[in-house]
């Protein structure tokens, strides 16, 4: 989807190009909305507007980062911002800071409200962020403007969720008036999947940050392919959080090969001057690791997922105060540790020992232990927890039977993942049989089967060969090797033994690699030594 693809560009986005008319607000109201300012917010407000007016970084930071969830907490907690119309009055009608200032404000209510918010308030969070992107794309020439990356990745991240929510909210017609269907249905481009695509690319396309990232793993000077625009740290920045945006929004649609593709250019396994923001690189990782899971790829979704959690274990400090994007990070980094155990008993191998310790002391064993017996409720209900919320690209007609239509996606994926599942159920019983023996006949273990599986053995061992194929066509899979695009690699074998079948007699090879204990015990020695110079260097 390219910039020009959704019907003119930007110029049919602004509220202007759409039938609808935002509700007029009587002066009174706004009269009495700046009377119940604080004053202090006033203040804090007026400080916010001139520091983004001058392009004073550091204390845009500050301001975003520290200040604005103090004043949300002290003044704001259970109700929403002040109207902008309210705050126009003391910033001096600053078009830029409005538009800014309408984005955490809809954030705000998304955040602490959604449950009230009003299809009004839906629509002019779509419209503001027109507005927003006009300002951006629309030039010829980059604007003067600095927001922190922080901020940045926010905005992208939040114009997807908002998207995901609206989504939502539209297919749930159960309980919607005539009149609300009536005004669905007249601003159908309202959080369109094809303008919200439009966006992204339009925003990956300006930045020219997928030439930039592909000279950047190749060891060249990434502003040397830049262009005027992309050598500006916001247009920079912005496509780069697109890409991760279209990461995720492509794997909620359920096209995972589109979704690793968006990454091409990116070494997802190796820290860049590009992934320094932790929540950017949190949700990247959760959602790339859950396309290569439903992809069969398996290894490369252990690799994903463990490297991850343990960047997060080092770094937990990080993400201890109460925000919302710490709270989001905290629930994938549940639902990252209930993927990796999925994959874990789909395809066993060796992790590191600290993630394997974090997974006994959160307790999955008992859940891996039970989905190794062929328990499909307990993997359904990972999959269910751990999974993104998936969306519809197209919306169900306002004139269709009144349900909820958002459940349809989840029941689809689910129905995909369970039956990958249920093709691998005997699996791990015939594994652990394999382990036990260097030669077995193939009636001998048709017969341990039979007994396991509580039927009678079976008159033909044709189905006991064809579970054996099965084990060995699911224990190769794609694996991701160093130097590539995320979605190429070879064909590995990643079972910890092997066998082939002469006759009737099957031959079995352990090929799994002992654990380096060694290497484990010289990190702990480290960290030791580590923690007694820091002792030793503390003055009593």
């Amino acid at each position: 989807m390219m910039y020009d693809d959704f019907e003119g560009g930007y110029d049919s986005y602004p509220g202007g190009g759409y039938d609808y008319d935002p509700v007029e607000v009587p002066a009174e109201n706004y009269d009495r909305q700046f009377d119940r300012v604080p004053e202090g917010v006033k203040e804090f407000l007026t400080y916010f507007r001139d520091a983004i007016r001058k392009g004073m970084i550091f204390e845009i930071q500050n301001y975003y980062e520290n200040i604005f969830p103090k004043m949300t907490e002290k003044h704001f907690e259970n109700r929403p911002w002040p109207d902008e119309s309210a705050v126009a009055r003391f910033v001096e009608s600053d078009p830029v800071f409005l538009i800014l200032y309408k984005e955490l404000y809809y954030r705000h209510l998304y955040a602490r409200m959604q449950s009230s918010l009003t299809l009004d308030q839906r629509f002019n969070s779509f419209f503001n962020y027109c507005d927003l992107l006009n300002y951006i794309l629309s030039e010829n020439k980059p604007v003067d403007l600095e927001l922190p990356d922080q901020w940045l990745w926010e905005l992208v991240d939040e114009f997807v969720y908002q998207f995901q929510c609206f989504s939502q909210y539209r297919g749930r017609l159960q309980k919607k008036d005539p009149n609300e269907l009536l005004r669905l249905n007249e601003n159908n481009k309202v959080w369109n999947v094809l303008c919200v695509l439009n966006v992204l690319h339009s925003l990956v396309d300006k930045s020219n940050i997928k030439k930039q990232l592909e000279v950047y793993a190749s060891g060249g000077d990434p502003d040397s392919v830049a262009g005027k625009f992309g050598r500006h740290s916001l247009y920079k920045m912005l496509g780069y959080f697109s890409l991760v945006g279209l990461l995720r929004l492509h794997s909620q649609l359920g096209d995972y090969y589109q979704a690793i593709k968006v990454l091409e250019n990116i070494e997802i396994h190796k820290k860049s001057q590009y992934s320094h923001v932790p929540a950017c690189q949190i949700s990247t990782s959760y959602y790339v690791g859950f396309a290569y899971m439903m992809m069969r790829r398996y290894s490369d979704a252990i690799r994903t997922f463990s490297s991850i959690l343990l960047y997060i274990q080092r770094t937990k400090q990080l993400f201890q105060t109460k925000t919302y994007q710490n709270d989001q990070i905290n629930k994938q980094t549940d639902q990252m540790y209930n993927l990796l155990a999925m994959c874990l008993v789909l395809h066993p191998q060796c992790i590191d020992e600290s993630i394997q310790q974090a997974l006994r002391e959160k307790g999955y064993h008992e859940k891996m232990y039970k989905m190794q017996y062929g328990d499909l409720t307990e993997f359904e209900n990972c999959f269910l927890f751990a999974c993104p919320k998936f969306l519809s690209p197209s919306p169900p007609p306002t004139d269709a039977l009144p349900d909820d239509y958002t459940k349809e996606p989840m029941r689809h994926q689910t129905q995909v993942f369970m039956d990958e599942v249920k093709q691998q159920k005997m699996l791990p019983t015939i594994r652990s049989y394999l382990k036990l023996y260097t030669t077995l006949p193939l009636s001998k273990l048709a017969t341990f089967m039979s007994h396991a599986s509580g039927q009678d053995l079976p008159s033909e061992i044709a189905a006991l060969r064809t579970h054996l194929l099965c084990f060995k066509h699911k224990m190769k899979n794609i694996v991701w090797t160093k130097g590539t695009s995320g979605l190429e690699g070879s064909f590995q074998s990643g079972s910890e033994l092997d066998f082939y079948i002469d006759g009737d007699m099957i031959h079995i090879a352990d090929t799994k690699v002992a654990n380096r204990f060694g290497d484990f015990f010289i990190r702990k020695i480290l960290k030791f030594q580590e923690l007694n110079r820091k002792l030793h260097s503390i003055k009593i």
